[in-house]
């Protein structure tokens, strides 16, 4: 194919650009995910059946987590953490399907979605309260801690990326070495530790996200409660 050819490792580069299986399997997952929302949403009926009942129920599980941290923004942020909780899921557990391998075992995949969840504390934060109003609870409660607020935005921002990473590359390895010493005699014990890790791994991202979102939202009501 002129102009394009497919290197090694599944990395297919046109011209200057090289791109990697990890863009390539996350693109794929967008569009499956595009596709699915689309498929399952454009017939929605007011006496729901089995499949429209199990996504209701989906939904408003996620909802209901978000509640639970944050109450009073529940709706603002609900589309951003239910998307990033669903594509985790598939991406963790796309590395079961033969020659695929799950992107979030890339640290450059982690790693922007970690920066992603850092932009959009500051996005939902500033849009909430105002870019003065946001950033002055870096001053609080003193001037002082202002290099310590900014220290631990960027390390959580890394251990975000780093743990997701290490945990889902690890656990590959992990079945990788137990299937080649026990051959296939485990297939279903390695699968089903496979999907239970992914699952959690999953949550646990999508929580922390969760969790520091809620945390620039909340804190106007924090500055508010001091002066009452």
């Amino acid at each position: 194919m002129e102009g394009s050819e497919l290197l090694e490792g599944a990395v297919l580069r046109i011209g200057p650009v090289t791109i990697s299986d990890t863009v390539v399997t996350t693109w794929g997952l967008m569009l499956v995910l595009g596709v699915l929302a689309w498929l399952l949403t454009r017939r929605l009926k007011m006496d729901p059946g089995l499949l429209q009942t199990a996504i209701e129920g989906i939904v408003s599980s996620i909802e209901e987590a978000i509640r639970a941290v944050v109450l009073e923004h529940t709706q603002r942020i609900l589309p951003f953490i239910a998307t990033l909780w669903l594509f985790l899921i598939f991406a963790n557990l796309s590395g079961l399907i033969p020659a695929v391998n799950a992107p979030t075992r890339d640290l450059s995949a982690t790693s922007a979605l970690a920066m992603l969840v850092f932009l959009s504390v500051h996005w939902f934060g500033i849009r909430l309260q105002g870019l003065r109003g946001y950033l002055r609870h870096y001053l609080s409660p003193s001037p002082i801690l202002l290099p310590f607020h900014l220290i631990s935005e960027v390390t959580r921002t890394v251990a975000l990326a780093v743990r997701l990473f290490g945990n889902i590359m690890s656990l590959e390895m992990a079945a990788l070495l137990v299937l080649l010493v026990a051959g296939f005699l485990v297939p279903i014990p390695i699968l089903m530790l496979h999907i239970i890790e992914a699952l959690v791994q999953a949550y646990i991202f999508g929580m922390l996200a969760l969790i520091y979102v809620a945390g620039g939202l909340q804190s106007q009501q924090l500055r508010e409660h001091k002066k009452e």
